[in-house]
């Protein structure tokens, strides 16, 4: 399994009912994805100013019509690189995120030491539903 992190509101308006591309889409030609033990750094280290709720979506890339590279992260310039040292590689997926390849989506906890894994899931079409 591989993950995605979104905010609710970017995953709402990005999704037509079947699938899902993020609004960064065209900017860099993929979906960013991670593995599990890269989910709480990439979260801490590039959404730790968003204000809305923090979505994970969990993926089965064999789901996926759009091919999936594991590829060596590229950092962006002013975050921090604890995600790089939680895996040597990420998951890009070229094309969307079909909602079928979504096995759950949670909300990630956020504390005062950072995010924590959701505590509740639910399955995409369930979500797209779902309001507040």
């Amino acid at each position: 399994m591989m993950f995605h992190l979104v905010a609710e509101e970017d995953y709402r308006s990005r999704n037509d009912g079947t699938s899902y591309v993020p609004s960064n889409f065209d900017e860099n030609g993929f979906v960013h994805c991670a593995l599990e033990p890269s989910v709480i750094p990439v979260a801490n280290e590039y959404y730790a100013n968003v204000s809305e709720n923090l979505l994970l979506l969990k993926i089965d890339p064999l789901k996926l019509a759009s091919q999936t590279k594991y590829e060596s992260a590229l950092p962006e310039k002013g975050f921090g690189s604890l995600h790089t040292a939680s895996s040597p590689v990420f998951p890009h997926v070229y094309g969307p995120i079909e909602n079928s390849a979504v096995e759950c989506i949670g909300i990630l906890i956020k504390g005062e030491s950072g995010y924590d894994w959701p505590k509740e899931y639910y399955s995409a079409n369930d979500f797209i539903d779902r309001r507040g």
